[in-house]
């Protein structure tokens, strides 16, 4: 068994983001992966049994990214708003300094990968999240809703204020975030 080389994996997970964000999952391939990240194809092998393999750990590795940044600084002691609003504060920290991260994320979301690979159930990742929105429930400063519901409100919002500020038709300002802060915190206060 060959030795498993750590900059030859980030450099084949780098080109496979590269690539997904250009191209997409249907012209993507092992071969074009290889040549962007400068490797055999036959290397890719060596860290992953095939495609879908590669794909499924490519998309739980950004989505522990993406759940650890979520969850930064976020503990029991903080209210709900203060949660809901530092939930939304790391989301766009996290979109905004992992743009291509963000992007291969939102494709995985609009494909058919995420179901075809078992991909759809990364919610042990935000447990705890789920549970500190739970107790704003149950210190009734939530609505009684399901906390998927809840968190759509406080991470949906964000996507699309990063995406309106990538396309360059709004921008990204503070005022304009503090907007989008207020009008999540309306729709999911008791």
């Amino acid at each position: 068994m060959r030795h498993k080389d750590e900059k030859k994996s980030k450099a084949i997970f780098e080109a496979t983001i590269k690539l997904l964000n250009e191209i997409g999952f249907s012209d993507i391939s092992m071969s074009k992966i290889a040549k962007v990240a400068n490797v055999s194809s036959a290397t890719i092998y060596v860290y992953f049994e095939n495609k879908e393999d590669m794909l499924a750990k490519l998309y739980v590795k950004v989505k522990e990214k993406m759940s650890q940044q979520m969850s930064k600084g976020l503990d029991e002691s903080l209210s709900s708003q203060e949660l809901c609003e530092q939930l939304m504060r790391n989301s766009l920290d996290f979109i905004m300094n992992n743009k291509d991260y963000f992007l291969l994320l939102e494709q995985y979301q609009h494909s058919p990968y995420v179901e075809r690979l078992c991909l759809d159930d990364t919610s042990s990742m935000f447990v705890g999240l789920y549970e500190l929105f739970d107790k704003g429930k149950q210190k009734g400063e939530l609505k009684a809703l399901n906390t998927m519901l809840l968190l759509s409100y406080c991470y949906l919002p964000v996507t699309h204020f990063a995406k309106t500020v990538f396309k360059g038709q709004l921008e990204g300002s503070e005022e304009n975030f503090q907007q989008i802060i207020r009008m999540s915190w309306d729709a999911v206060r008791s």
